[in-house]
């Protein structure tokens, strides 16, 4: 007979150890989330309807109207948080069950920040195909599909093709949460230093997943120009050996034609954005122009020392929490999803991203300097403002459906 007591299964000596060693450990023991009831059950009465007959009669009445289903399930306000564990943070190709207690912690910030329900589903397959035909298939239980640590190239087609296919929100946070915190924090920066957007010039450093989100909504805001380097150098039309995406990202960046390298590209730069991984000398970044922003994003180690940066320009951000203007997704993913699943969007569009950047630099106000370009994730304005934002935004574009 069992009593409903889980039994914390006993840890190995090894484990043990780490624990002593590592604060980290005993706060994912059990897992970070939980599923709990939303109705009680306290006798017959409940049970018949929070079960059978009663949900009978729910289930009777969704069978006939499909839409009934964001009325009467969880599904409006709940997300599938979906990874295949090919390039989880800085940790690279470590598969789906190493890639839970990430999936786990974004569920947990989607609760936290915007009271978003979220389910994490580490898949065990990396084939484009299967991850688009397994997400599909698990869509009716879903208000939305929130992509994570997909390795790129494949993760622009995987997003591509269930956005053609699913008519609830899809959203890869590696490229778009980036680049709506990037935004943010670029158009108070420029503001800061006097500078409208279209007179600045950008070099980005890392063509990957977020490299690539952050270049293309920096042209939809309209940065001056722009200009992107891989492992192999600066992308530009006619370089040999570039895929797709990076072909269709030299033909719309790079007006100056730069064919070196990214330090030599900084010359005379007004904008750095590192999410490389790589490393910028010192000699570099003092070769840009004055009051140059420089935004060193890699974790945990960011491309230039956020105090040699500091030195030579006029605001600095990276990805750590331990410096200013920390740039972190979860500024942007709760409310954008929050916003979107509130009108019940049927995408998140480009306008919405956007939406979603201004809002969240204007929770900066008038408080603007150069430690304080981006709020603190901590600042119970955020969610709210995105939030607003997006769904307002939702409305304009023409795909609420409420």
């Amino acid at each position: 007979m069992t009593t409903g007591v889980a039994v914390a299964a006993t840890p190995d000596a090894s484990a043990s150890s780490t624990e002593n060693l590592d604060p980290a450990f005993p706060l994912h023991r059990g897992g970070k989330i939980e599923v709990r009831s939303t109705v009680p059950v306290r006798d017959a009465g409940d049970l018949a309807l929070a079960y059978t007959p009663g949900v009978a009669r729910v289930c009777s009445a969704i069978a006939d109207n499909p839409a009934l289903a964001r009325e009467y399930t969880w599904t409006s306000n709940v997300v599938a948080v979906v990874t295949d564990g090919t390039a989880v943070l800085g940790l690279g190709d470590i598969g789906p069950a190493a890639a839970m207690p990430v999936m786990e912690g974004k569920a947990l910030l989607f609760k936290e920040f915007a009271g978003v329900d979220a389910v994490p589903l580490c898949l065990d397959c990396t084939d484009v195909d299967a991850l688009v035909e397994t997400v599909v298939r698990l869509v009716p239980s879903f208000g939305g599909v929130n992509l994570e640590d997909i390795s790129a190239p494949r993760c622009f087609e995987v997003e591509d093709r269930l956005r053609e296919r699913l008519d609830i929100p899809v959203f890869h946070d590696d490229q778009h949460g980036t680049a709506i915190v990037v935004l943010a924090a670029l158009q108070n920066a420029a503001r800061l230093t006097g500078r409208p957007l279209g007179d600045l010039r950008a070099v980005v450093a890392g063509a990957g997943a977020s490299g690539i989100a952050v270049t293309r909504i920096l042209l939809e805001a309209g940065i001056g120009d722009i200009a992107v380097s891989d492992s192999k150098g600066m992308i530009y039309e006619g370089r040999e050996g570039l895929n797709p995406v990076k072909e269709a990202l030299a033909r719309d960046t790079n007006r100056a034609r730069h064919t070196g390298s990214t330090e030599e590209a900084l010359e005379g730069a007004d904008v750095f954005v590192g999410l490389s991984g790589s490393t910028l000398s010192e000699e570099a970044i003092a070769a840009m122009a004055t009051g140059a922003i420089v935004f060193a994003l890699s974790n945990p180690t960011p491309e230039v020392h956020p105090d040699v940066a500091a030195k030579h320009a006029g605001v600095v951000a990276t990805g750590r929490s331990d410096f200013p203007n920390q740039i972190n997704n979860v500024l942007a993913f709760p409310g954008v999803f929050r916003g979107a699943l509130d009108v019940r969007a049927s995408a998140i569009t480009e306008n919405m991203k956007v939406a979603a950047a201004n809002a969240l630099a204007g929770v900066v106000g008038d408080d603007l300097s150069p430690t304080y370009v981006i709020p603190s994730p901590f600042d119970d304005r955020v969610a709210p403002a995105v939030t607003a934002a997006v769904a307002a935004q939702a409305r304009a574009d023409g795909v609420a459906r409420v």
